[in-house]
């Protein structure tokens, strides 16, 4: 057996769970006890490493034992990772109960045995700095001792040697506590960062982003080729040929229908020339929004790293490829990249879209864990790409509506020519089945790449080098960032929101939702796939109320 493996004491009451937890532990290694009737007389008398802790161990109160593990100076360097039945709530009261890490049920085993090797890699650290510690005290009561006999002609050596001393220790002391609490930190929000990460864009990524692009592409109606227009000429085409091959007296019947599908079509046709008109009026004006990201801690100010780097420039990664993180880490900051959809609607530079466009973290469940932990995200920069323009314009966020999920950004646009675009009045400008067209940017993106040749594909990805700023760019510059148009009917019109049927999806967010009139009645920000791929608009009186001064 390998020592260095670990010793694990698991307290689990459920018989099917707790000889789960046994054999995956005794499979990958480790030294296993499952012997806790005696509470903390086992703990002292197995000295684990690490205890793995149920939520409702038989004839202990978890919570009791745990704050007795880490409230006993003989056991309080022993991790607890707990396991609990909830949600979110309950992992963070475990963690603030002081457990070292949370995991939910039920769990996957991988995960589960990789954040054990993560406590166990900070136990050995933080026991090395112990024994450094241990040390450092021995020393200087030796050196006190020895000092104390020494004459008073050499007071100055005695009191300079106990003041390096002093001072070794407490940077030991320091050293300990600042790397136990990153690495903590580290631990809390590796999964949630990972789970965002995205890597560098090369050209594999590229192509794989714009296969991605091309399958949804393929699965959203477009102007050209809208399934209900091709189902109901089919229709018309078929009652043709039915009427010149009946007799007289079925004649009456089917020609009612086909005035019913001809009259049909010709709304369709109708709505399709709305379309083509608010496209070429208003689709210069509606911007692709990307906002770079990065995290700090909250109260330290320290800002979270690749933990290291490989000779080749990439970061260093976890047996799951997962890349390595750290506060202190010494590779380069860590970003994130989030994108949304805005529209220019003031000649003075404001841009309306989504509150949690502008401030990506707002209400997303991915970060939550990140901030519940500490860690906020602040953002490094933020551009706007509008259509026609070669290059990226910087934004800024103006303000936020406290009433909806709406906010007001502003860059520079004099001299670029961007037309302003009209704003409904009223709410009688949306009406419960009437036709709507949506523009925007769904899948950021995959769907700009999806558009893209692959000899240009390569050409983006050798000159940004990977950067997706770089990216980003390069797109911009060869005019191939234009925004996705669908269209649809209102389903709803309530005070808080409209609901429609135009397809989108996530990057869509903030873009302008236009009536029959070629004017705009919402913002979308949100879609429902459980309700036939419904999406919801933010009426855009939310929006107007912000651009006034």
């Amino acid at each position: 057996m390998n020592s260095k493996a670990g010793k694990l004491l698991v307290v689990e009451s459920d018989d099917a769970l707790r000889e789960q937890i046994v054999a995956i532990l005794r499979d990958a290694g480790y030294v296993v006890s499952i012997d806790y009737q005696q509470g903390m007389k086992a703990v002292v008398a197995f000295d684990p490493d690490v205890v793995i802790l149920g939520a409702n161990p038989p004839q202990l109160d978890c919570c009791d034992l745990l704050s007795e593990i880490k409230g006993s100076e003989q056991t309080h360097h022993i991790r607890v990772v707990m396991l609990s039945p909830g949600g979110s709530a309950e992992r963070t009261r475990g963690l603030d109960l002081g457990a070292d890490d949370v995991l939910s049920l039920p769990f996957d085993s991988h995960e589960f045995l990789s954040r054990l090797r993560s406590q166990l890699r900070d136990k050995s650290v933080a026991d090395g700095f112990r024994e450094r510690l241990r040390l450092a005290e021995e020393n200087r009561n030796a050196t006190q001792q020895v000092v104390t006999a020494v004459n008073e002609e050499r007071r100055t050596l005695r009191v300079g040697g106990l003041t390096a001393i002093a001072v070794l220790v407490a940077a030991a002391v320091v050293s300990f506590l600042v790397y136990r609490h990153n690495q903590q930190q580290n631990t809390r929000v590796y999964a949630a960062i990972t789970r965002l990460q995205t890597g560098m864009l090369t050209e594999q990524r590229l192509t794989e982003s714009s296969r991605r692009g091309l399958a949804a592409s393929e699965h959203s109606p477009s102007l050209a080729g809208d399934p209900q227009k091709v189902q109901l000429q089919k229709r018309s085409e078929d009652l043709r040929s039915q009427i010149a091959a009946s007799k007289d007296e079925n004649t009456s019947a089917l020609q009612n229908q086909l005035t019913a599908v001809e009259t049909r079509l010709q709304k369709l046709e109708t709505e399709g020339k709305v379309a083509q008109t608010i496209i070429q009026s208003y689709e210069p004006s509606v911007c692709l929004i990307h906002i770079v990201l990065a995290f700090r801690e909250h109260t330290t100010g320290l800002r979270l790293h690749y933990a290291e780097m490989t000779s080749t420039g990439a970061p260093k990664t976890d047996e799951h490829d997962n890349p390595l993180l750290s506060l202190t880490g010494s590779g380069p900051e860590v970003h994130l990249d989030a994108f949304g959809t805005g529209f220019l609607a003031s000649t003075t530079g404001q841009i309306l879209t989504n509150h949690h466009v502008a401030e990506p973290w707002w209400e997303n469940d991915d970060l939550k864990e990140m901030l519940d932990q500490g860690i906020e995200p602040v953002t490094v920069e933020m551009t706007a790409y509008f259509p026609g323009v070669p290059h990226g314009i910087a934004i800024n966020t103006e303000k936020i509506s406290s009433a909806a999920d709406v906010a007001v950004l502003r860059a520079d646009i004099s001299q670029l020519g961007i037309k302003q675009i009209a704003l409904a009045d009223g709410r009688g400008s949306a009406v419960s089945g009437g036709p709507v067209v949506l523009l925007g940017y769904p899948t950021a993106l995959d769907a700009i790449l999806a558009r893209t040749g692959a000899e240009t594909l390569q050409s983006i990805a050798t000159a940004s080098k990977g950067d997706s700023k770089q990216v980003m760019e390069e797109l911009a510059r060869r005019h191939l960032i234009r925004p996705i148009t669908t269209q649809g009917h209102i389903g709803d019109v309530l005070p808080d929101k409209i609901v429609y049927d135009a397809q989108t999806t996530s990057g869509g967010s903030g873009g302008p939702l236009f009536n029959d009139q070629g004017k705009v009645i919402g913002i979308n920000f949100a879609m429902v796939r459980e309700f036939g791929g419904s999406n919801f608009a933010i009426p855009v009186g939310y929006g107007k109320s912000l651009l006034k001064p």
